[in-house]
């Protein structure tokens, strides 16, 4: 009977995921070597190359990509087979509230995870600005939050973080505008930002006030997509994180004359207690983390 090992399968999952074996084989509960070896021996039953290797880490193979497409639905399978007959089937609605910087071309991608996962699940997830999704994550209203907080000595609220947070990733922040532009030295900068209720829009104004910098907003965008439009238009120039940069976008090149910026650090909020199947959130969450982290 031809078929495939769940376990090599799930070890290979895992080091796709995470981009490198040296990244993959701890999570894997495995040694380098040991995850390397499985890896050998899935491709030897394949018959063909899944993955290649390099110093910046592993890439799938045509044939690598097929599989592992096949691979994250026979492991979603297997484990909502194994609840189901255990009677602890992951099933409900999970409310989900994600700030709009954090990665934004792969929140369909971890939407389909999730339903692969968790075929049961009913999601409704909401983007929203960090102060929103703090504030409802507190008041009950959301299972899970992902919100983005701004380091430094002058952070653009004052407000703790919640303490159920869990840090998750950090990403330095950039002026950013469309390729090749400069900065006009003669005129005041046109900036670019969300609306004046988003916490990165009154840092940076702070940041230039404080630094006597002229500025003009000179657009207003509802959202990190329609900030990265008018940004490709070369409308004027933004502080964004790294991942929300998008394509046909760029730091500006030194010397720009503009502040230096700090880091902004994402957050993952679970496991308040307050919502409608905390274990299940929690699982989710685990998940969120695993997939968001890297």
């Amino acid at each position: 009977m031809k078929g495939f090992d769940l376990h090599q399968l799930r070890i290979f999952v895992t080091v796709m995921d995470a981009g490198s074996l040296t990244a993959g084989a701890p999570r894997a509960f495995l040694s380098q070597s040991a995850a390397s070896e499985q890896l050998r021996k899935l491709e030897e039953r394949c018959g063909q190359a899944l993955l290649h290797r390099s110093k910046a880490g592993v890439r799938a193979t045509p044939a690598g990509e097929r599989l592992l497409a096949h691979a994250r639905r026979l492991l979603a399978m297997s484990e909502e087979a194994w609840r189901d007959v255990q009677g602890q089937p992951l099933a409900g609605e999970l409310r989900i509230d994600v700030t709009d910087y954090f990665r934004p071309a792969d929140l369909a991608v971890l939407l389909a995870r999730l339903g692969e996962h968790y075929p049961r699940l009913r999601l409704r997830v909401r983007i929203r600005k960090s102060d929103e999704v703090e504030q409802a994550f507190a008041s009950g209203e959301i299972d899970i939050g992902l919100s983005m907080r701004i380091s430094g000595p002058k952070p653009a609220t004052k407000k703790a973080v919640p303490g159920s947070a869990r840090p998750l990733r950090r990403e330095r922040l950039h002026w950013v505008g469309a390729p090749g532009m400069r900065r006009p030295r003669s005129t005041p900068l046109r900036l670019l930002a969300l609306p004046d209720s988003c916490s990165v829009h009154r840092f940076v104004v702070g940041l230039l006030k404080r630094r006597s910098i002229p500025y003009s907003v000179v657009h207003e965008a509802s959202g990190v997509a329609g900030l990265q439009a008018a940004l490709s238009a070369g409308l004027g120039i933004a502080c964004l994180n790294e991942s929300a940069m998008g394509t046909g976008l760029a730091a500006l090149a030194s010397p720009h004359g503009l502040p230096k910026l700090p880091d902004a650090q994402f957050h993952l909020l679970s496991g308040n207690g307050q919502g409608q199947d905390d274990a299940l959130a929690s699982r989710v969450a685990q998940l969120l983390i695993e997939h968001l982290a890297t």
